[in-house]
């Protein structure tokens, strides 16, 4: 008789795939089979700190070999994700793949093609999706409590010192991408699924006061939708301050400023914003992070045969704006239309 759980491998067993295997373990449906990372020895200690027993390998070639695998979780460094996810694209299994998936256009591309071929369920970890104030955000945008919104705002600012454990991944533009691609893309993403619309053209700007980092680590960008939205993105990485993402936006009767709500709509006569008590989007922590609400969908989603909002398809496209906001800063602010060739 088969096994009724799926088998959930996960490759890379650093800080991020702690909390991935958390939440793993809370989905009776799965059952973590494998745990894999170039050190053995630190997946060891992630199988030891999860209180499990199950394979530890070095290799993802391993892995994937591997019958018992259904879902491969990579949460590996940046500049590995997209090869590691073709490859287990290739091999027939589901993916949960940490962001950015790609750091260049044409690894974009290829792994957009490998996806897609291959048929099986993907998700991209933009776990912020998942926040309750996001969820919030989103359930007020979609029953038209602001209206038709014309303006979108979303800023990722976190200060990343030289301390940081992943430092010398973080600040190399090899390993990290860009300050968009490593840390923004999650607010270029926000304002791509609040708005529900596709950008046309981005203009972009950066700088690098500290010159810690290979490339710009504070950037800003103005983006123009098809439907008529403008839209402002940040990502700040040298900023002295807590972990801050903020999200703003503006509509025909109605405003949305985080968990705060102006809405002719719902409240008539409104005096006083509204406050909504719920989680904010306010820890660096990945313990924080809602990646319990994000694992248990994307089991909903294999288990019942259909796509998650957040596919690498997706995903693909809020990466592609992030690649032509860099493209921008690297022109000194000149307009880029997008889709980029």
């Amino acid at each position: 008789m088969s096994d009724p759980q799926l088998g959930v491998a996960i490759h890379g067993a650093g800080w991020v795939a702690g909390a991935h295997g958390q939440s793993w373990l809370k989905q009776p449906q799965v059952r973590i089979v494998s745990i894999s990372d170039v050190d053995r020895q630190r997946a060891e200690r992630l199988a030891a700190q999860l209180g499990i027993q199950c394979a530890i390998r070095q290799t993802l070639e391993e892995v994937l070999a591997d019958p018992a695998v259904q879902i491969v979780d990579i949460c590996t460094p940046s500049h590995l994700h997209a090869p590691q996810t073709i490859q287990a694209a290739q091999a027939g299994k589901h993916i949960l793949v940490e962001k950015p998936i790609a750091l260049t256009l044409p690894d974009l591309r290829r792994l957009e093609e490998a996806v897609q071929q291959a048929g099986v369920k993907s998700l991209a970890s933009f776990v912020l999706r998942w926040n309750p104030m996001v969820q919030t955000i989103h359930r007020l945008v979609q029953s038209g409590a602001i209206g038709r919104i014309f303006y979108a705002e979303a800023d990722y600012w976190h200060n990343i010192p030289a301390s940081h454990h992943a430092w010398p991944l973080h600040s190399r533009r090899a390993t990290a991408g860009s300050a968009m691609l490593l840390a923004g893309c999650h607010a270029v993403d926000m304002v791509r699924w609040l708005l529900a619309d596709q950008a046309e053209e981005v203009s972009a700007v950066g700088n690098n006061p500290s010159a810690r980092f290979e490339y710009p680590p504070n950037v800003v960008a103005w983006i123009r939708f098809r439907g008529g939205a403008v839209a402002k993105v940040s990502v700040l990485l040298d900023c002295h301050m807590p972990y801050t993402f903020q999200v703003e936006l503006a509509g025909t009767e109605g405003t949305i400023r985080q968990n705060r709500i102006w809405s002719d709509r719902l409240f008539p006569g409104q005096t006083g914003w509204t406050t909504v008590p719920t989680v904010l989007p306010d820890s660096a922590d990945v313990h924080h992070h809602p990646f319990d609400a994000e694992i248990a969908h994307f089991v909903r989603c294999i288990v019942e045969d259909r796509q998650s909002h957040c596919t690498i398809a997706d995903a693909a496209r809020s990466h592609e704006l992030c690649l032509a906001i860099d493209r921008s800063v690297a022109q000194g602010g000149q307009p880029v239309r997008l889709p980029l060739e």
